[in-house]
């Protein structure tokens, strides 16, 4: 988990430094090596780390528009992310679904940049699971946000009514985009959205990814088991804007200073000095993740960009191979037009 951590944790930082080449003084979202919007999770590694150690290849993993903590701990190729999110060809989309649209059916994970809308497809992978007689679970990440979305409580109630295996966890960063929680919700601890739909609710006040690990290996037991579904929230917290260039006027001093003093990486290095680990030991993990992140976005900047005219390939208006393409009579049968 250490690993997966501070491998996410440097990458978020790298692609802040990439994104924001060429944007600034005055911030241009068109400009730079990185195209469009994007959004990081640093400070929320906990939540990923420790749901993703008990989960197997074939296991189905949904995430939000803040995605690649996740995908990282999921075992998402890590260049071939990259190059996705710089737009090149080798991307794991060809370059055309950036950070927000991930997609590796090798590791079984997907992201979604509308919200809450891992979750149906999630419920899906889950359903797909239990007609086959298959033991794997499906977790679908999201924020706090969220939780009052259509999509996540009529995941909830379908997942509870066909008893599928389906792990939901909420990432409560304690901010909806611009908004704290308290004025999108009444509810503060999300977890309580599970007694409306009789299945366990579970909250990790602390972004500590040993209490998130024993969390999710109850829910996710429980899930392979065939005793259905869990709503898992932890308390993460959000070391940056809600999107790269958010000034974060809206956010008050002390709540980023606080963020910033909180570190789910430094608790869990502190577990590993207790358990016997010496800090040299830390560090060469660190400096191997450093060397794997930086040689993943040198490959990614090195690689091609699409060519223009991919842009008219994978649409749903193709049609199927060997469908006519002819175009259809306008004439009316028994009158004129």
């Amino acid at each position: 988990m250490f690993e997966e951590m501070v491998t996410a944790r440097y990458y978020e930082e790298r692609l802040q430094e990439e994104y924001l080449e060429g944007k600034q003084p005055a911030f241009d979202i068109s400009a730079g090596p990185i195209p469009g919007e994007l959004h990081l999770a640093a400070g929320q590694e906990a939540a990923a780390a420790g749901v993703c150690r008990h989960l197997r290849d074939d296991d189905t993993v949904t995430a939000p528009h803040r995605p690649h903590h996740v995908a990282i701990a999921k075992g998402v190729d890590l260049k071939r992310m990259t190059a996705e999110i710089f737009g090149r060809e080798t991307g794991l989309s060809g370059g055309k679904g950036g950070h927000m649209h991930l997609f590796d059916p090798d590791a079984g994970f997907a992201c979604s940049g509308i919200i809450a809308q891992g979750c149906p497809p999630a419920v899906g992978a889950g359903l797909a699971a239990k007609k086959r007689n298959e033991d794997s679970v499906a977790v679908a990440f999201l924020g706090e946000g969220a939780i009052s979305q259509g999509a996540f409580l009529e995941s909830l109630n379908l997942a509870a009514v066909q008893n599928l295996p389906v792990i939901f966890v909420i990432e409560d960063n304690d901010w909806a985009i611009s908004m704290p929680k308290g004025r999108v919700t009444d509810v503060a601890d999300g977890s309580q959205r599970a007694g409306g739909f009789d299945m366990p609710g579970v909250r990790v006040d602390y972004d500590d990814a040993t209490a998130v690990y024993d969390a999710a290996k109850e829910a996710i037991g429980r899930a392979r088991a065939g005793n259905g579904p869990t709503l898992l929230e932890v308390q993460v917290h959000r070391r940056m804007g809600h999107f790269m260039g958010d000034p974060e006027s809206y956010r008050p001093d002390e709540d980023v200073e606080a963020a910033q003093a909180r570190d789910s990486i430094e608790r869990l290095a502190d577990d590993l000095r207790n358990e016997g680990f010496e800090d040299d030991e830390l560090e060469t993990i660190r400096e191997d993740a450093r060397e794997r992140v930086d040689e993943a976005i040198e490959w990614a900047k090195d690689q091609p960009e699409p060519d223009p005219d991919a842009a008219y390939e994978d649409v749903f208006v193709n049609p199927p191979s060997g469908v006519t393409t002819e175009e259809p009579s306008h004439e009316f049968a028994g009158g004129e037009d």
